[in-house]
């Protein structure tokens, strides 16, 4: 399950990414549309913009406003920056990769093999989960 933190993170991003690129929009605005409390949002938005998916604009006409195209903005990036690896063992992990205590051989650990088989899947559809394909799939619900 998604932590509360990276389920506020998309709904954030998918707010912007239905604004005009490159306008800025205050943090208060996103808050109360979201439902996101200001603060949380606050914290949210700034890993964000350091991770280089957001800018901000200080001053009048100020607020943040996504970096990138909502085509390259993808939920596994999003899910590894707020929540980690994406996997069910460490085994199988992309970025945080740790040897199982109690394994002997991975190259024949049938665990392995499955759970491997279950991230590359998952990392598969979460890239292809892109901030374009979330609003796509939302309008066409409509």
């Amino acid at each position: 399950m998604i932590s509360k933190k990276t389920k506020y993170a998309i709904n954030a991003l998918v707010y912007l990414a239905k604004k005009p690129l490159q306008q800025p929009i205050l943090i208060s605005e996103i808050a109360e549309h979201e439902h996101i409390p200001q603060k949380f949002l606050e914290a949210i938005l700034l890993n964000l913009k350091k991770d280089g998916i957001l800018a901000s604009k200080k001053g009048k006409g100020g607020g943040y406003f996504l970096l990138k195209s909502p085509n390259d903005v993808n939920m596994a990036d999003v899910m590894r920056l707020f929540d980690g690896p994406i996997a069910l063992l460490p085994c199988v992990t992309y970025k945080y990769y740790q040897k199982c205590e109690e394994c002997t051989d991975e190259d024949s650990c049938g665990i392995r093999s499955v759970f491997l088989e279950v991230r590359n899947h998952t990392v598969e559809l979460l890239k292809k989960a892109t901030l374009a394909e979330i609003i796509k799939r939302g309008e066409s619900v409509h």
